[in-house]
């Protein structure tokens, strides 16, 4: 008689202090975590037994395809699934993992427009002013196009991580736990200088995170999503999500003629399939640049 499979929904608390108890980053305890509740709801929902078998997880993942979910989504997903399955394997709450093997789908990756410069100079405009919030949120939007620092990162840094007088920011926790150190020139230098002026005046003046909120509160992930939206609003972008600083940051460092190799390492990529998921929007262009000046019909 097969053994019985394990409840899923309880052992979620579980894992957690598995996951931090190996140094996960809080973001991918999140991600985690999330998928796996999701995919319960999705058991609860559709009324199959919460439980961990192979064919549940491939038409689960095969539903989220034909609702239109971007490949990324599906990816962390599974991943989340995945890796909660290794977990119940090492903790003897299943015998055999059913997910070994499993492959990810294919799915078309959606293309992502950068920020054109004027789209860029109009975001830093947007964020004039002589407010603590104007010249905070002027700094942020400089450091994140130059840098490519990811949202989360952006959140964790402290006051010691910035190195003004040599252009560098520390990263002390990328993703995969990873550290780096990523440059930037003298505008982004002029703007942070701006804005940790008046943020000695601040409530919070004395603490270590380098971002503050207004009126003395502390500022976090949805204070960053909400501001630079806003920003962006004013500034007649549509469509504006945080991470497409990201991929502006990418392609410009592209377009500038920037190696891949220098790209990634301060993105903090080990893989060089991000450089083409990050700037395949503007691949066409930047080939066209280079076939004219390579002037391959001048015979």
């Amino acid at each position: 008689m097969p053994e019985p499979l394990p409840e899923l929904r309880p052992l979620l608390d579980s894992w957690e202090l598995s996951l931090r108890a190996v140094n996960k980053s809080p973001t991918t305890i999140t991600s985690y975590k999330r998928g796996v509740r999701l995919f319960i709801e999705w058991c609860e929902r559709t009324e199959h037994r919460a439980e961990l078998t192979r064919p549940l997880v491939q038409t689960y993942i095969a539903e989220l395809i034909e609702e239109g979910k971007e490949a990324n989504t599906v990816r962390l997903r599974l991943a989340a699934l995945r890796a909660f399955a290794r977990w119940l394997v090492e903790e003897a709450e299943l015998s055999d993992d059913p997910l070994v093997g499993i492959k990810q789908p294919k799915i078309p990756t959606k293309v992502v427009e950068a920020l054109t410069d004027d789209q860029l100079r109009d975001l830093i405009a947007a964020c004039k002013g002589k407010g603590l919030r104007d010249r905070r949120d002027e700094a942020i939007v400089r450091l994140m196009a130059e840098t490519g620092i990811r949202s989360n990162e952006l959140i964790a840094l402290a006051v010691s991580d910035l190195d003004l007088q040599r252009g560098l920011v520390t990263i002390r926790r990328g993703k995969g736990a990873k550290g780096r150190i990523a440059p930037f020139g003298p505008q982004t230098a002029a703007a942070l200088d701006r804005y940790l002026r008046m943020r000695r005046s601040h409530k919070l003046a004395d603490t270590d995170a380098l971002w503050v909120g207004v009126g003395g509160k502390s500022f976090a992930y949805f204070g960053l999503n909400d501001t630079l939206r806003d920003r962006a609003t004013r500034a007649g972008i549509g469509g504006f999500h945080l991470h497409l600083l990201r991929h502006t940051f990418a392609t410009r460092w592209l377009r500038s003629n920037g190696s891949e190799g220098g790209l990634m390492a301060v993105a903090g990529w080990s893989s060089r399939s991000m450089v083409d998921r990050y700037t395949g929007a503007s691949a066409s262009e930047r080939a066209a640049v280079e076939a004219r000046g390579l002037g391959l019909g001048d015979l």
